[in-house]
C-alpha cells in the first residue's frame, strides 16, 4: 500500500515506478510516538527531516507568558522540513498531536534522492511553495477575518487537505484536535471556539463530534469561511 507521503508527492508531479520506490525506501526508518511528545524543540539543532506517516502534529512557539501559538498542522504525507539543515538552531518547535508513525529522512539521502530523481525533486519544491501558501493565508485569518470565518475557513483547508490523501468520506473527516488546540492555532480562547462551533452548527454548516468533523453543507461553510482554495495549489500538477 502506498504510504501517504508518495500519494501527496504524486499529486504535486508525475512519479514514475522508480520514484515511488525512492520514495518508499526514503521513508524506511520510522519510529512510533506517543501523543504530545516533542519530536524537535525551540533551540535545538536541526536533525533529519521528519515525515509524518500515521497522526498529525503541529508547529508552535510558546511565549514568554507561557501561552502557545501553533503556527501549522502536520498531517499524514506532510515533511518538515526541506532546507533545516541550514538552520543553526530550531526557532520553534514540532510536537505530535495525537499517537503518531514518523519516518526520518537524513539531509544526505533527500539530496542523493532528489538529485537521482528530478520528478521528486519537483514535487518536493512544489510542497514547500504549498505550505507556504498555507501559511500565508493563517497570517489573512490572524489579521483580517472574523472569528466564525476563521474558523470555517481552517476547517474548509483542514478538509481539503484530508481529502487529497484519502482521510475523507461523505462530507466527513478525522480531526483529532480538541477546542483548546484549535484555539491556540487561531488565537481564540477555547471557550471563544466553543460558541463559534455552536454558531456554525446551528448554521447548519458543519458539526464537530468527537474526532472528526461533519460538514453538513459545504457551500454554505465556504461562504462563511470566504474559502478559496487556490493557495493549495491543487492544480499543481497539470499546471508542470
Amino acid at each position: 500500500m502506498i504510504n501517504p507521503f508518495t500519494q501527496k508527492l504524486s499529486g504535486l508531479a508525475e512519479l514514475t515506478d522508480d520514484d515511488v520506490a525512492a520514495l518508499e525506501k526514503a521513508v524506511s526508518r520510522q519510529r512510533q510516538y506517543v501523543a504530545r511528545h516533542d519530536l524537535i524543540r525551540e533551540g535545538d539543532e536541526p536533525g533529519p527531516m521528519f515525515v509524518i506517516l500515521e497522526g498529525w502534529a503541529c508547529r508552535y512557539k510558546i511565549l514568554p507568558s507561557g501561552a502557545r501559538q501553533i503556527m501549522a498542522f502536520l498531517m499524514p504525507g506532510d515533511a518538515c522540513d526541506l532546507h533545516i539543515r541550514l538552520l543553526a538552531e530550531m526557532d520553534h518547535s514540532i510536537q505530535v498531536i495525537t499517537p503518531a508513525k514518523v519516518a526520518t529522512v537524513s539531509k544526505e539521502e533527500m539530496q542523493a534522492m532528489m538529485a537521482a530523481h528530478p520528478n521528486i525533486a519537483r514535487a518536493m519544491y512544489s510542497a514547500q511553495l504549498v505550505d507556504e501558501g498555507i501559511m500565508r493565508a493563517w497570517i489573512v485569518s490572524m489579521g483580517r477575518r472574523s472569528a466564525a470565518e476563521r474558523v470555517a475557513h481552517l476547517i474548509c483547508e483542514l478538509y481539503l487537505r484530508a481529502h487529497t490523501i484519502g482521510s475523507t468520506g461523505n462530507g466527513e473527516f478525522d480531526l483529532p484536535l480538541s477546542q483548546t488546540i484549535l484555539a491556540d492555532a487561531l488565537g481564540m480562547t477555547a471557550v471563544h471556539i466553543n460558541r463559534i462551533l455552536k454558531e456554525l452548527r446551528l448554521s447548519g454548516a458543519m458539526a464537530l463530534k468527537r474526532g472528526s468533523v461533519i460538514i453538513s453543507d459545504p457551500v454554505k461553510l465556504v461562504q462563511i469561511a470566504g474559502f478559496d482554495e487556490n493557495y493549495l495549489h491543487r492544480r499543481l500538477r497539470q499546471a508542470v
